[in-house]
């Protein structure tokens, strides 16, 4: 039987100039309806390619995929532009807010786009603005708002079709700790009170320990499944590892993050806010491993 969320040997090939690039190798999972899946592993391990894959953005090399147990291996564009618009929620770490529109425009616009009538979108968007808390805030554009405040104006605009599945990509990484946490809680709650299914990809150990099932990835495989409450010792070794993998991945975009200030890409302000915030994630980090013994 087909479970709600299905891939089967996944294969997913992209060519750089006459360079061929491997991302997925014979991936498969299976999710259930109403879990909340973490995906976890280091950069380049094939996280974004999946969720691409399962949101209808992109389409494998070969295997085969079943969404809400329906085949979509070989949908038709117009199929997968269902799947965007009515199946699949998307909240990505960029965001995606389109900077001259206000909060209630960017949660309105996908609704525009399923032609849903006036009276129904004003009740949705303000439904969705109340259930973040940003009731107040409708008419303020992104850049008036917080990096949190940001993030949930691209929940409620993930949510305005009702979709029945959430795809998160890195959702708090260019938050600071607590504002992440709160995301995360209200994406928990959207789980619980909406009845979403939700598929995030995360650097964060602590966040992974809050879903149902941790799926981590290594080139382009599954190459563990476990469940939070396994055994400690099991817990342990998979926080060390996570660890240690973003520990890498934030110095490595600390360094980027330089390269871009000195070259004058970035401005000073972004580049004070990025900097602050890497380098709380690496004290962090650093510490969590010195108390584990490593």
């Amino acid at each position: 039987m087909v479970s709600y969320i299905e891939t089967k040997d996944l294969v997913k090939i992209y060519k750089l100039g006459n360079v061929e690039v491997q991302a997925l190798r014979g991936l498969s999972m299976k999710v259930e309806q109403g879990e909340v899946i973490s995906i976890v592993g280091p950069s380049g391990s094939g996280k974004t390619t999946l969720l691409n894959i399962l949101g209808g953005l992109t389409k494998a090399t070969a295997g085969r995929t079943w969404i809400e147990g329906k085949e979509i291996t070989n949908a038709t564009p117009g199929q997968l532009g269902y799947l965007r618009q009515r199946m699949v929620g998307h909240v990505f770490q960029t965001l995606n807010l389109i900077p001259t529109l206000t909060a209630y425009e960017n949660v309105e616009l996908p609704m525009l786009a399923i032609k849903m009538p006036a009276s129904q979108r004003k009740k949705r968007v303000e439904e969705l603005l109340n259930a973040v808390g940003l009731e107040l805030r409708m008419k303020h554009k992104p850049d008036e708002l917080s990096g949190g405040e940001k993030q949930r104006v691209a929940i409620a605009a993930a949510l305005a079709n009702d979709p029945p599945i959430l795809i998160c990509d890195e959702p708090t990484g260019d938050l600071d700790t607590d504002t992440g946490a709160k995301i995360v809680r209200f994406l928990l709650d959207i789980n619980k009170e909406m009845g979403k299914t939700i598929i995030m990809v995360t650097h964060d150990p602590g966040i992974a320990r809050l879903t149902d099932r941790i799926y981590r990835i290594m080139d382009g495989k599954i190459i563990s499944i476990q469940k939070p409450s396994e055994s400690e010792e099991s817990n342990v070794q998979m926080m060390v590892q996570m660890y240690k993998d973003r520990l890498a991945e934030t110095n490595a975009e600390l360094e980027e993050l330089q390269v871009l200030f000195n070259e004058k890409r970035i401005s000073p302000e972004h580049f004070a806010e990025r900097w602050h915030n890497l380098k709380q994630t690496k004290k962090f980090l650093e510490l969590e491993l010195h108390r584990m013994g490593f």
